[in-house]
């Protein structure tokens, strides 16, 4: 297999996660035709990109996983799911775990639905929601850079139970690249940023990263 191939097929989650169920390569090989077939009639990922499917979008919610094991039984909402990045390769990285994927675009949450569906994830949900509107209590909060990370804290804290049981505390977990010290420095107490490029070689993490809240 060329490098190519390699990095826009599933075989990349298999070299990063090596310790995957059979059942969760299938899963996480099922996603290559079901968001290429979805994105033909709804434009979830540029036309451009989804070719890269495998490391922009998949690979990049799996580095949730890579700066933490969620331990069975966490509870985990994703805000502004989207097409379901980071809540569906996470669901499919711990199938002990809860996830509920929010999104206040409802044919968004119409392709989530199905995906999960079609890939028989049982411990994941998709809603149409909005975060400060909704009422519900999570030992995190994931997302990939849907606004300003202030912004996001005020919109998504009230949603966090405090405490925790994990290795980080309860908090947000925010995929976000290039220069976010500004954003930091406006947040409570002292969030911890773990950068991608110690987790995966691809160009694509040079400058992303995993930013911890607590909360």
């Amino acid at each position: 297999m060329t490098s190519e191939n390699f990095s826009s097929s599933s075989e990349i989650i298999f070299h990063y996660f090596p310790d995957l169920t059979d059942w969760q390569k299938k899963q996480f090989t099922q996603l290559g035709e079901l968001y290429q077939s979805w994105n033909e009639k709804i434009n979830l990922i540029s036309r451009k990109d989804i070719g890269n499917l495998y490391v922009n979008h998949i690979l990049h919610s799996l580095g949730i996983g890579k700066v933490i094991t969620f331990l069975p039984n966490t509870k985990i909402v994703d805000i502004g799911t989207g097409g379901g990045f980071p809540g569906i390769p996470l669901a499919i990285l711990f199938p002990a775990c809860e996830f509920l994927l929010m999104d206040s675009i409802g044919k968004k949450i119409t392709v989530v639905d199905d995906i999960i569906k079609e890939t028989g994830l049982k411990n994941a949900e998709a809603v149409k929601a909005r975060s400060n509107e909704y009422k519900g209590e999570f030992d995190f909060v994931v997302s990939r850079a849907v606004t300003s990370l202030p912004e996001f804290y005020a919109q998504s804290s009230h949603l966090i139970r405090r405490g925790g049981k994990n290795i980080l505390p309860n908090g947000i977990l925010y995929l976000k690249g290039g220069d976010v010290s500004n954003e930091v420095r406006e947040l409570p107490g002292k969030p911890f940023i773990f950068d991608l490029e110690n987790y995966f070689s691809e160009e694509f993490f040079k400058t992303k990263q995993v930013i911890h809240v607590s909360v």
